[in-house]
């Protein structure tokens, strides 16, 4: 049986379905929800996942990277403003190879384009030489049973 679900709902649980044991954010719209499900489960006892509410997103951003390397499959989600405030980490991570995921939640409406673009294309940039990968969710969800790694 099919159940629907909210956008942040499933990145959430498509993270922890993918490994994911570790989360740090910080509150800001349209991501708090991803925050507030990570701080719900842990609070469920679920005492293998890790959450850290964290005090900017800078802070968010780089607990996420030293989790990643102390083991844990880790990743944090922020909106436009937040994620322009990680490029520093985003970047340090990207140069010393630690794997993290950084989840970019945008809010739809008239100034995203969306009226007048039936869909978007998947997006990869190139930071130094390295891939990072970005796209709607539908995209990856399609993969993500192939993939049977962590993020």
């Amino acid at each position: 049986m099919r159940k629907l679900i909210q956008g942040n709902e499933a990145v959430f649980h498509g993270a922890v379905a993918a490994g994911a044991n570790y989360y740090a954010g910080y509150p800001i719209s349209p991501s708090t929800e991803i925050l507030n499900i990570a701080s719900a489960y842990t609070a469920a006892h679920h005492r293998e996942f890790r959450f850290l509410q964290a005090e900017d997103e800078i802070a968010s951003a780089n607990a996420i990277i030293g989790a990643s390397i102390a083991g844990a499959k880790s990743f944090t989600a922020t909106s436009g403003p937040g994620f322009s405030l990680m490029q520093e980490a985003v970047g340090y991570a990207q140069k010393v190879g630690v794997p993290t995921v950084f989840v970019d939640v945008q809010r739809v409406g008239p100034a995203t384009g969306m009226p007048t673009v039936p869909r978007h294309r998947p997006g990869v940039q190139r930071s130094g030489g390295v891939p990072i990968i970005g796209g709607p969710p539908h995209r990856h969800l399609r993969r993500a049973p192939q993939r049977g790694r962590g993020p």
